[in-house]
């Protein structure tokens, strides 16, 4: 029984990552919307969890405050601006200094030459490493942006120097000095992180984000389009995940994929234009670039990759 049951189950598996292969080599354009699952996918948990990561970089807020994860430590009240921007300092430092994560560069080979665009709602600017700006849209802002608190104007400013240098002055009682804190240069308010909050600007940069997708699903509308959902969970489902829905269901040609261990959900009125894929996002676009390589004829990547997923195997038994 459980030699069957667990044949059944790789037999599925496998005829995953065949229909995900399949709809991304015949389809004509693919939208692609990705969100906190892809970047959790690749280890870091930081944002809901204290993980290595987390406790690498922000232990000592924790430690100090009590709150788990980075997103209750982003919506914390501080007893002061300076601890405030302590944090909001070493958690865009801890995203500036994290490593790429191999999804990410996986799903990139799977689009490699093809007619693509990405949305994603994560923060993390782990998409611009790889994503070329107008193949990319960041629907829910960008970590690496400061913007007015007042919005007294349309402008986000890019804050890579700042944040080194307030993360570097952070005092022992987890402060940064008053002369320090980022302030608009138009009115004087304090600034704050260019992210989705009670602030948000949705200036002339938001609506750009927008107007990249827009006029991908104005130029692709009548071909054979793949949405492609990766990690996109409950929380906000009317960002990506709903539109997707809407979509596929309105345009003749579309097909629907989504990948989440979590929350792969495939609605009934699009069970002939879609498929659910409920597993491990990593495992699946490494085994899909695998396929990907078999199928096109690249036999030496593809006999180094096994090779090296055999070896992690045998290392984690």
């Amino acid at each position: 029984m459980f030699t069957r049951q667990k044949t059944t189950v790789s037999n599925v598996h496998f005829q995953n990552i065949e229909s995900l292969v399949d709809k991304l080599r015949h389809a004509d354009a693919i939208l692609v919307g990705a969100a906190a699952g892809m970047s959790a996918s690749c280890g870091y948990n930081f944002f809901y969890q204290n993980d290595a990561i987390f406790e690498k970089y922000l232990g000592e807020f924790h430690k100090k405050y009590g709150f788990t994860g980075a997103f209750n430590g982003f919506y914390y009240r501080y007893p002061s601006p300076e601890a405030r921007w302590a944090f909001l300092a070493r958690l865009a430092y801890l995203e500036y200094e994290c490593e790429t994560g191999k999804p990410y560069y996986d799903l990139m080979e799977l689009l490699k030459g093809k007619n693509y665009h990405i949305m994603t709602t994560n923060q993390d600017f782990q998409f611009t490493r790889v994503v070329p700006e107008e193949k990319l849209s960041a629907i829910q802002g960008d970590s690496r942006y400061y913007q007015c608190s007042h919005r007294c104007h349309d402008e986000i400013y890019y804050n890579e120097e700042m944040v080194y240098a307030m993360n570097e002055a952070i005092d022992e009682n987890l402060c940064i000095p008053s002369q320090m804190i980022p302030l608009c240069p138009k009115c004087g308010a304090e600034m704050e992180p260019w992210v989705r909050g009670y602030t948000f600007l949705e200036g002339k940069k938001y609506k750009d984000e927008y107007r990249k997708i827009n006029e991908f699903l104005e130029q692709n509308k009548e071909k054979k389009i793949l949405f492609l959902e990766l990690g996109v969970g409950r929380m906000t489902p009317m960002f990506i995940q709903e539109p997707f829905w809407n979509l596929t269901y309105s345009l003749p040609q579309a097909f629907y994929i989504t990948i989440n261990p979590k929350d792969a959900i495939l609605p009934q009125a699009l069970i002939e234009k879609g498929i659910a894929i409920k597993e491990d996002i990593s495992t699946v676009l490494q085994e899909a670039v695998t396929l990907y390589r078999q199928e096109t004829g690249d036999l030496a990547e593809t006999l180094n990759e096994l090779r090296r997923q055999i070896q992690e195997r045998r290392t984690i038994k």
